[in-house]
């Protein structure tokens, strides 16, 4: 099970602070898990195909390309800008 977490704007718009995703597939990448989210719907796809997302995997910043794991936590949030 991978716990996905999301964040701020994020959050609202997709109406979702939390989902657990079953991940029998052990080749499973972040790309991947966008895409099984995207299929959720048109809201998810949206939001999840913003080029500007970041993720994080287990509290690091990480690449699409990264493997996920049964038991890893991957977050989402929108670009952060500060001042």
């Amino acid at each position: 099970m991978i716990k996905i977490l999301f964040f701020a704007a994020l959050r609202e718009r997709l109406d979702c602070e939390q989902y657990l995703l079953s991940c029998a597939d052990t080749k499973l990448d972040v790309a991947a898990v966008v895409s099984q989210l995207q299929s959720l719907g048109s809201n998810w796809q949206q939001e999840l195909g913003r080029s500007d997302l970041l993720c994080a995997l287990n509290q690091q910043l990480v690449p699409l390309t990264t493997q996920v794991r049964s038991g890893d936590e991957l977050a989402f949030f929108p670009p952060v800008t500060g001042g």
